[in-house]
């Protein structure tokens, strides 16, 4: 049997590092403000639609952005994963449209990635441009970024995860893209940064024994729920908990009404869920109808939420309202959302006996996915 400390390996520390890697992160688009925004006024016009593209959890990026970017007045965005246009790029890319593609990459390595941007110019034909966010300098996206129509921005490298885990990666692409298409007022953003890296280290220090404690209980599935940005937290918290249990906990992952229209039947009492609160007051009222009438069909393993304050719902064994009176609500704070599902996947990991640096003991998945021939 497996025995292993979490705090002895890299996912570990890169979970516990995002509180200052946001302030790095922060502080090299700062750097680059300039240049950023330069770019978007040459390229962000009128007729132009911006597509954000990764694979894996680098895609979810894009899946939450759009919740996120309308907040900014920006509504011409789609998020499409670089899977689908590697395989049809023609759905996605039409001659003599305008498009800023983003792409998004922990290593800048894996095969579609490179293919995408590849497809996207020689449909496009010089109707595009390109914004590199990615964590690693040697990339090979990062290397090709010598063209004038190319914005690369290469975060610290720190955030170049070691781990088999996309963690602080993650959230710090997120973190840099809102930066980035509201980079006009970023110099009136530190001080939400500081705010958002507090909360953090609170939260990670605050409600590791309690994750631990649930990450004990004999579930074999596990539900994340969110509505808007929180979805695709969501998205990210299922994978998150799945991969680094090589599977051993199936995941899923819905807004709370979509739930209801079919994906409820995978509710069985073997089942934890993590319900991941609005703070809009109209939106929660949907989530908690959704609670309730769950909690009168059956009786899950366990049952938690995230919320920005405490909720007073029947049968929730666990609350994580998790943020003190004193603090203020930042635009980001959506970002720690991701920190749940990345500490139930560590400590259900180390649970199963499992090294959550590399939990895929029969090879099925890697850090870069590997095997792809690009035709």
């Amino acid at each position: 049997m497996l025995s292993i400390n979490s705090s002895d390996t890299y996912t570990y520390g890169e979970i516990f590092q995002q509180p200052e890697m946001w302030k790095r992160t922060y502080q090299r688009i700062f750097n680059k403000r300039k240049e950023i925004s330069s770019f978007l006024s040459t390229y962000n016009n009128d007729g132009v639609t911006i597509i954000f593209t990764g694979a894996g959890t680098s895609s979810f990026i894009g899946n939450i952005l759009t919740s996120v970017l309308p907040k900014y007045n920006i509504y011409n965005i789609k998020s499409i994963p670089t899977t689908d246009i590697t395989t049809h790029p023609n759905t996605f890319f039409q001659k003599n449209k305008k498009y800023i593609l983003v792409s998004f990459a922990r290593s800048g390595n894996s095969p579609e990635s490179i293919a995408v941007v590849n497809l996207a110019d020689s449909i496009c034909e010089g109707d595009i441009a390109h914004i590199f966010i990615t964590c690693n300098a040697t990339g090979k996206l990062a290397e090709r970024a010598k063209k004038e129509n190319i914005l690369s921005l290469v975060l610290p490298p720190e955030t170049n995860d070691k781990g088999l885990a996309m963690t602080s990666s993650f959230t710090s692409m997120l973190l840099a893209s809102m930066l980035i298409f509201n980079i006009d007022n970023i110099e009136d953003k530190k001080a939400d940064i500081e705010i958002l890296s507090e909360k953090a280290q609170s939260m990670l220090i605050d409600y590791t024994a309690k994750i631990q404690e649930i990450a004990s209980y004999e579930f074999e599935r596990v539900v994340f729920l969110g509505s808007g940005e929180k979805k695709g937290i969501a998205e990210e918290c299922h994978l998150k908990l799945q991969e680094l249990t090589n599977g051993k906990v199936i995941c899923l992952f819905d807004s709370f009404l979509g739930f209801r229209h079919g994906p409820k039947a995978a509710l069985n009492e073997k089942t934890l869920l993590v319900y991941l609160f609005s703070d809009d007051e109209k939106v929660f009222q949907y989530e908690k109808d959704l609670v309730i009438q769950i909690n009168q069909q059956m009786k899950p393993v366990a049952q938690t939420y995230v919320a920005q304050k405490k909720q007073q719902i029947m049968n929730i064994e666990f609350d994580m309202g998790m943020f003190p009176k004193n603090y203020t609500q930042t635009e980001f704070d959506a970002i720690l959302y991701v920190l749940i599902g990345q500490m139930f996947g560590l400590f259900k990991s180390i649970k199963l006996n499992l090294n959550p640096d590399n939990p895929s003991t029969d090879g099925k998945i890697s850090r870069v996915v590997e095997g792809v021939t690009i035709y």
